[in-house]
């Protein structure tokens, strides 16, 4: 365990939490040589530069115009001369012994990528974040379905061999929203292995509604859209529609097209076009059970049409009994 790891931190306008997220890192077990921290401050119009430069001097401070989070951590990468990438959010922590950990994993295991538990820590009302629930999940499907689907670590529970990134060729700077897990994904359909280290890796800030997919669920939803063609397109290219990957883009495809069909009508039709060409036989919506059967008898869009009527009039019915507006 003698090989350098490169902590990538973007940054912006964090200057509430960037003191903490650092020590975090200096308070690694890692062997503190073999550690290089590099920060890339975002276009932050706070202090959280000079925070950096006057109380972390040893870290690595490169200051760019604002270009998002991905960019800033593709800069970062462009400079890191670690084997191994540890991605940090500005707000987030590293639980002591995690690069240890991890390191010796993928070490021991020839994995390319490790990954683990980590916490929330959940905003209060007084301002003050709280531990909440430890996230223990493995990856039970092959790491292009299940993070295609359903699985998620925020990037501090990951760590990536060098050589992954490069082949990887960096983070998606299109996909705002969704960048972490789709740089995840990336790294699966690259043909990455992956090795779960049990335990605690790492914490997670949880600011209420502030988080991207709840601030714009819009555009939360349109990330997912535009990767899952994207992928799709990555599958064709790359083995084929197998039936596991159907199901799993059906489902993605699933999800975008049931949040829009009462308010984007162009993306809900691309959606639905989408789940047609994948559903040779004719697609029905697999859950909820209601609705598959309503789309058996009437069509997909009938039914949608229906459900959406049926949960106005339930809100409405709820708000006129309570006294209150529907929304």
């Amino acid at each position: 365990m003698n090989q350098l790891v490169s902590v990538i931190i973007p940054m912006f306008n964090a200057e509430r939490w960037i003191v903490e997220t650092l020590a975090s890192v200096e308070a690694q077990t890692y062997p503190r040589e073999l550690v290089e921290v590099i920060v890339i401050d975002d276009g932050s119009a706070d202090a959280s530069a000079k925070i950096v430069a006057r109380e972390f001097p040893r870290v690595s401070l490169l200051r760019t115009a604002n270009g998002g989070a991905s960019r800033a951590r593709n800069a970062g990468t462009a400079v890191a001369r670690g084997v191994f990438l540890q991605y940090l959010d500005a707000d987030d922590l590293l639980v002591r012994d995690k690069l240890v950990r991890q390191v010796q994993a993928l070490e021991n295991t020839g994995a390319e990528v490790a990954y683990g538990d980590w916490q929330g820590l959940v905003l209060q009302g007084d301002g003050t974040f709280k531990h909440g629930d430890v996230m223990q999940r493995k990856m039970e499907e092959e790491p292009e379905i299940a993070l295609l689907v359903d699985f998620w670590c925020p990037p501090a529970a990951y760590l990536f061999h060098r050589e992954l990134v490069k082949r990887v060729g960096g983070w998606n700077v299109n996909l705002p929203v969704i960048q972490d897990a789709r740089f995840a994904l990336d790294c699966a359909l690259h043909g990455a292995t992956f090795t779960y280290c049990r335990g605690t890796m790492a914490y997670y800030r949880i600011h209420s509604h502030d988080s991207l997919s709840r601030r714009d669920p819009a555009a939360f939803i349109t990330d997912c859209f535009r990767s899952a063609c994207e992928v799709e397109e990555w599958f064709q290219e790359h083995g084929g529609i197998t039936a596991k990957r159907r199901a799993a883009l059906i489902k993605v495809f699933e999800q975008v097209a049931r949040a829009t069909f009462d308010n984007d009508p162009d993306t809900f039709e691309a959606a639905f076009g989408a789940l047609e060409r994948l559903s040779p036989g004719g697609y029905v919506p697999s859950h909820p059970k209601h609705l598959a059967l309503a789309a058996k008898l009437v069509g997909y869009r009938r039914a949608e049409a229906l459900a959406v009527t049926y949960r106005k009039s339930k809100a409405m019915l709820k708000a006129s009994t309570s006294g209150q507006r529907p929304h």
